[in-house]
């Protein structure tokens, strides 16, 4: 199981993990920039460590949803 992450990894670092790595790149940006817009939000209307919990949960939600199109080689 542990080699097959540091596959994965090494794969993903060297851009050989996903057919279209720029595809990667921008829903990654996305999924990072709802996150932070969601966590800004957040912060102005409850307190911060409130704020960082509920923003990182919805940015792992949406993660899967704009990952589930990608195509690895």
């Amino acid at each position: 199981m542990f080699e097959m992450a540091k596959s994965s990894i090494i794969l993903f670092f060297q851009g050989k993990l996903f057919r279209n790595p720029n595809e990667v790149m921008r829903q990654l940006a996305i999924g990072i920039g709802l996150t932070i817009v969601v966590f800004l939000v957040l912060v102005k209307f409850t307190g911060l460590l409130i704020a960082a919990v509920i923003a990182g949960f919805i940015g792992g939600v949406v993660q899967p949803v704009l990952f589930k199109d990608l195509k690895y080689r």
